[in-house]
């Protein structure tokens, strides 16, 4: 395996790709993805010092949010999710909540994907109506299952997570939980290729 990650695959195209250059990425692909929480803490790191005009940056309102989440017993699975709700703000200022579902998705349940999708439209109850939006807009799926769990994430833990005097956990004490949860997916179309 070794001598795999000092090679490179040799085609030009993917049709002229064969079974020794696909040898070669997958030996690349196993570290670089037992890398991705790493990864992921980088990316989250761009939010430091970001307010957008909130009363605390960016990032301390993703820790206030997996503070809440962790102190009010929820799962690491849960509170990483908490976590990197917003991890998409610096790439999507229209799609966020899509970012960080996507990143997501293989990590966690399909409930607390769920979530992560939807709370940008559940969090416009409370201010959609002063950007001249539907604060309901979230009754379009007043009859799904996890309706009741988006509005209590909403709620419990973001919703109030802009306090600039909430004694808020540092990243350091979430790293090992991502860590952890970005380990290993539990759901990819390339999971048993990396197995």
């Amino acid at each position: 395996m070794t001598d795999l990650l000092e090679k490179s695959a040799q085609f030009r195209t993917m049709t002229e790709g064969t079974q020794e250059d696909w040898d070669i990425i997958r030996a690349h692909m196993k570290p670089f993805s037992a890398n991705g929480g790493a990864r992921v803490l980088d990316h989250l790191r761009l939010l430091d010092g970001d307010f957008g005009g909130f009363p605390v940056d960016r990032l301390t309102h993703c820790l206030q949010t997996a503070t809440r989440a962790y102190r009010d017993g929820r799962d690491e699975e849960y509170v990483v999710m908490a976590l990197l709700h917003d991890i998409g703000d610096t790439l999507g200022a229209y799609n966020h909540p899509d970012i960080a579902a996507a990143i997501l998705k293989p990590f966690v349940s399909e409930e607390l994907h769920w979530i992560v999708q939807h709370h940008g439209i559940f969090q416009g109850y409370n201010f959609f109506h002063y950007l001249g939006l539907d604060r309901n807009m979230r009754d379009q799926y007043a009859d799904h299952p996890y309706y009741a769990a988006t509005a209590e994430f909403i709620e419990k833990y973001d919703c109030p997570a802009f306090d600039p005097d909430y004694d808020t956990l540092p990243l350091e004490f979430f790293e090992p939980m991502v860590m952890k949860l970005f380990e290993k997916p539990k759901t990819s179309v390339y999971k048993r290729a990396m197995e």
